[in-house]
């Protein structure tokens, strides 16, 4: 009988809160990536599902989970400021990580996170704190600057990748490379803004970090 994809929604505790998401293995599933979303984004966000199904068809499983509960998004909605409690965030996305380890049908498979906007600067954190466990890094149109206390201790390699178009983020970016520990990269996608919105730009993000992600999640840390 052929192997069949998983494709489940999970439910995650985590301090003092249960955290929702989608997870999706594929048969000979690689590694594992974890998403980090990005201000006011979440696990339904169709950039993120995209990349996501991407990954999967390259082997790789994901998990598309949400850092907020329901209640926290509505008042983030209202207020903004929850999204950029980046240490909160990372600490949700560290027990999320320790919940993949223990979880039968994941703790065999090397972990990756892919981080977007604010979500960047919580995986970089996240991955500093466990550095035998994370693997490797994809930050799309990130803010590692908001990460800055923590890049040096990042070892894993990591792969900056941001818009043409995106000037601000562009420079910050610039400067966390500099920070940022072990192997490295930055790509800048010419034309592109912060959300590659742009016919087939998020193609190219998603390929570029398929490519990342299967390339160093089998390394052994």
């Amino acid at each position: 009988m052929a192997a069949i994809l998983q494709d489940r929604l999970v439910s995650v505790r985590t301090g003092n809160v249960q955290l929702q998401g989608n997870l999706r293995i594929p048969p000979a599933a690689d590694g594992i990536v974890v998403f980090a979303h990005g201000s006011g984004s979440g696990r339904h966000s169709p950039r993120n599902r995209f990349v996501a199904d991407v990954l999967v068809n390259a082997g790789l499983a994901t998990l598309l989970i949400d850092l907020l509960t329901q209640e926290e998004e509505m008042i983030d909605l209202q207020t903004a400021e929850i999204r950029f409690d980046i240490r909160l965030l990372a600490e949700r996305l560290g027990g999320v990580t320790d919940w993949l380890a223990g979880e039968p049908s994941t703790a065999a498979l090397s972990i990756g996170y892919f981080g977007a906007s604010t979500g960047a600067a919580a995986a970089l954190i996240a991955a500093a704190d466990r550095p035998r466990t994370v693997r490797a890094i994809v930050s799309r149109g990130g803010r590692p600057d908001l990460a800055e206390p923590f890049l040096r201790r990042v070892r894993q390699p990591t792969l900056l990748i941001v818009g043409g178009a995106d000037d601000v983020v562009i420079h910050l970016n610039r400067q966390a490379l500099k920070e940022l520990g072990g192997i490295k990269r930055l790509l800048i996608i010419p034309g592109a803004t912060h959300l590659f919105e742009e016919p087939g730009e998020l193609e190219q993000v998603a390929a570029l970090a398929s490519q990342w992600f299967l390339r160093y999640l089998d390394e052994v840390p």
